[in-house]
């Protein structure tokens, strides 16, 4: 049993997976949630500030949703963040369509199948370096 504090509001409860919140506060931010994402669709050219201010929640926690995936904005609206990887503007997630098809890409022929000549090589080096018995009669 993991028992920790909360630390939005200092209470201690039994810990089960995610951040470090107790369920009574992870159901007010479910809420807020639930209100910042009503907001942004009915006031589509609002800014990240205006939206925080607005709503009573802090860009930061507003960053962490569109981050999530959980909260995007329409091609129109000024709100952006930047592409973890190359600084582009992008409307939610982590990474630009460009960034992430090439990570896909880069680990895709990482974990490529070897091929068959590779497989005979691996298997001759393997029996060079194999520890070898001689039998005692």
């Amino acid at each position: 049993m993991d028992v920790r504090t909360c630390r939005n509001c200092g209470k201690i409860f039994n810990y089960l997976q995610g951040p470090s919140i107790c369920p009574n506060c992870r159901k007010k931010l479910e809420d807020k949630f639930t209100e910042v994402r009503e907001f942004v669709r009915a006031n589509e050219s609002a800014t990240m500030t205006e939206i925080s201010e607005a709503m009573d929640v802090s860009v930061k926690q507003i960053r962490q949703w569109v981050r999530e995936e959980r909260l995007t904005f329409t091609e129109n609206s000024p709100v952006g963040i930047e592409c973890e990887n190359c600084g582009t503007m992008i409307r939610t997630g982590r990474f630009c369509d460009k960034c992430r098809s090439n990570l896909a890409n880069t680990l895709k022929t990482m974990y490529a199948m070897p091929s068959k000549a590779n497989d005979r090589e691996g298997l001759r080096s393997r029996d060079k370096d194999r520890m070898r018995f001689l039998d005692k009669n």
